[in-house]
């Protein structure tokens, strides 16, 4: 309850502020900006007081009453003139549109986060989806090892290592834990919380972008989140032969699903099955980048400085949310710029806008860029460049034509968007256009990370505002065809083949679950956490599901190679120094005095992933808990 009250708390301090800077704007407007404000200060102000009082309960009042500061000083100026805003017939419309998009969507997310992050069975063990089977467990380590610590945070995957990671949407989730909510129920909440501020956020910014159009609108919506490409063609393709064998094994195989075949050079994934639900730190990037978006606009076409300085502050404290949305955001900002100064009007006006917005940008970013995305990029060596993205993987050639690449990945809507590009100077889009193309460009070119699929967090930003400018371009085509009988048909198919391949990853993602943590594994984890010291080093094998450092959040030697290796880090020696003392503890000594091991955790995972010599852990180190085949050692030292 005090988790949820806090959050309230900083949530009402921004609607407050928002209200009082921009009372003008329309009623949902305000909340959604004043939300995604009261968030963004949720995540930062806690951080930014650890560095005092460690990541801590103290920290959090600390956080709270600075906040206090800027909300007392902000509502205490005078109440400025404002143009009255009454509901018009068309807004009335607009916001019934907009609670049928929100409140079905808002709450099948709320499922697939209760569902897929850590639900609990009645044998006590813990259980996920299959999108969240693989990143969820490092997510948790994050969340459970911010707790209590010291900033910077270290990352407790690997040992002598800094978080290098975007980890800021994480330590939302550990706010939750530590002001009292159950460790499922802290991350998805503020999950369920993030997804609604993202849909919310992309519905009212389109409102900005094509007007209060709310057809036009609910179809990008629904291109945008239930989107798939066309790969249910080759599920339904022949499917008479197998007895519909493949359309079945969407829902019972392991990644089958239409949206997400690798086999099949399928790679667009579905944005919430794939990406929303586990891919913790996109989520919070989009609920942010969006308002960031919407005051970029507003600041480039009528020049207000009062949505210059939140955009400066909102960009500025993106990348430790997320770097990929901070990068794409940056992209967008330098094309969208241009295409002002191109377009003429007050250019003296733009020069100085852009000026500010990069100068304030620069300073609060470039520090944690520093400590962060320049690490695992350029030190790491896994910037490259490599064209086409996926499609040429590795740089081995073009394995499907450029452009039914895309169709077949982003759908029948790139079809619209390509129309709606040669047609953005007559549709006023051309700020869009360039913006969208600078992310587009940068993303078909570079890789950022040593998993190349990873540049389709640039890639859906761009898709994001193509969807936009697709529905807009498709409403055009429709109102052209007014008086065809089979308008309605031609637009249902194409609806259909839109969102068919979205719609089935969903389901199948509705009805997946795979146990996570045994009850055993749960029940060891909580016994470390409240029989061990926080900074207690273990000495674990490279599972990834791994109680001591997810649940528990205790430094381990060396994590998985699922993380380590694509966060760019050299885990050789770590990895090569486990093996070696699982296979001879008592020879190996040296190993744990070398890491400061203060404990050793043994399980099935030890024994099936390398030669554990069982007899030589018992008769060399203190049995301090056995349960279930899991043994912990005290190592002595």
């Amino acid at each position: 309850m005090i988790a949820v009250l806090y959050s309230v708390y900083f949530a009402l301090g921004g609607v407050m502020i928002i209200r009082r800077l921009f009372p003008e704007k329309k009623t949902l407007t305000r909340v959604w900006l004043g939300l995604c404000l009261g968030v963004i200060s949720e995540m930062w102000l806690p951080a930014l007081a650890a560095y005092l009082l460690r990541f801590s309960v103290k920290a959090h009042i600390l956080a709270a009453l600075v906040y206090l500061v800027p909300v007392a000083l902000i509502c205490r100026q005078k109440k400025t003139a404002a143009v009255p805003v009454t509901a018009k017939e068309d807004d009335r419309r607009f916001i019934r549109f907009f609670w049928i998009l929100i409140v079905p969507f808002t709450l099948f997310s709320g499922y697939l986060q209760w569902t897929h992050m850590l639900m609990p069975a009645a044998d006590g063990s813990a259980w996920c989806g299959q999108s969240t089977y693989g990143d969820l467990c490092m997510h948790l380590s994050f969340i459970t090892s911010i707790r209590d610590s010291a900033f910077p945070p270290s990352y407790n995957l690997l040992y002598g290592t800094g978080l290098a990671y975007p980890y800021l949407t994480d330590s939302l989730s550990t706010t939750f834990s530590l002001l009292g909510l159950p460790l499922n129920l802290a991350v998805a909440l503020p999950g369920t919380y993030l997804m609604f501020l993202t849909y919310m956020g992309f519905i009212l910014l389109g409102r900005r972008i094509l007007g209060n159009r709310p057809v036009a609108i609910t179809a990008a919506f629904l291109f945008f989140f239930l989107n798939g490409g066309l790969g249910f063609l080759y599920d339904f393709d022949l499917a008479f032969r197998d007895n519909f064998e493949r359309i079945l094994e969407i829902f019972t195989g392991y990644y089958k699903t239409p949206a997400n075949q690798p086999e099949l050079n399928l790679r667009f994934s579905n944005v919430i099955a794939d990406l929303m639900i586990p891919q913790r730190s996109l989520l919070g990037g989009w609920a942010m980048v969006l308002p960031a978006f919407y005051y970029l606009i507003e600041t480039f076409e009528n020049g207000k400085r009062k949505s210059l300085l939140l955009l400066s502050l909102t960009a500025g404290a993106l990348p430790l949310i997320h770097t990929h949305t901070f990068l794409a955001l940056g992209l967008f900002s330098g094309g969208y710029i241009l295409a002002r100064f191109i377009e003429g009007g007050d250019r003296r006006s733009v020069f100085e806008n852009a000026g500010i917005y990069l100068g304030l940008v620069l300073v609060l970013a470039l520090p944690q860029l520093l400590g962060n995305a320049i690490r695992q990029t350029v030190e790491g060596g896994a910037m490259r460049v490599q064209f086409n993205w996926v499609n040429n993987s590795g740089n081995s050639g073009l394995i499907d034509g450029y452009f039914w690449f895309w169709v077949k990945n982003a759908g029948l809507p790139y079809i619209l968007m390509i129309c709606a590009v040669l047609e953005c100077r007559r549709r006023g889009t051309f700020a869009i256009v360039l913006g969208m193309t600078a992310i587009y460009a940068v993303a078909e070119f570079i890789i950022f990370q040593p998993n190349e699929y990873d540049n389709n967090k640039l890639f859906y930003i761009w898709y994001m505002f193509g969807v936009l400018l697709a529905a807009d371009y498709g409403s055009v085509i429709m109102c052209r065809l007014e008086g065809l009988r089979g308008r309605v048909v031609l637009c249902a198919l194409f609806m259909a083949g839109t969102v068919l391949s979205g719609t089935l990853s969903l389901a199948r993602e509705t009805v997946s679950t795979y146990q996570l943590f045994s009850a055993g594994a749960v029940e060891a984890g909580q016994w470390i956490e409240e029989n061990t010291d926080r900074e207690a080093v273990f000495m674990t094998g490279q599972q990834h599901i791994n109680p001591v450092c997810s649940l528990a959040g205790r430094q381990i030697i060396c994590g998985s190679d699922l993380y380590v290796f694509f966060h760019g880090l050299d885990y050789g020696e770590q990895k090569t120094d486990c093996i070696l003392f699982y296979a001879d503890p008592a020879g190996h000594a040296d190993i744990l005095e070398k890491y400061q091991v203060d404990y050793i955790y043994e399980s099935d995972y030890e024994r099936a992933e390398m030669i554990v010599d069982v007899e030589g852990l018992m008769n060399t180190y203190e049995l301090i808990y056995e349960k279930d085949g899991i043994r912990i050692y005290r190592s002595g030292l």
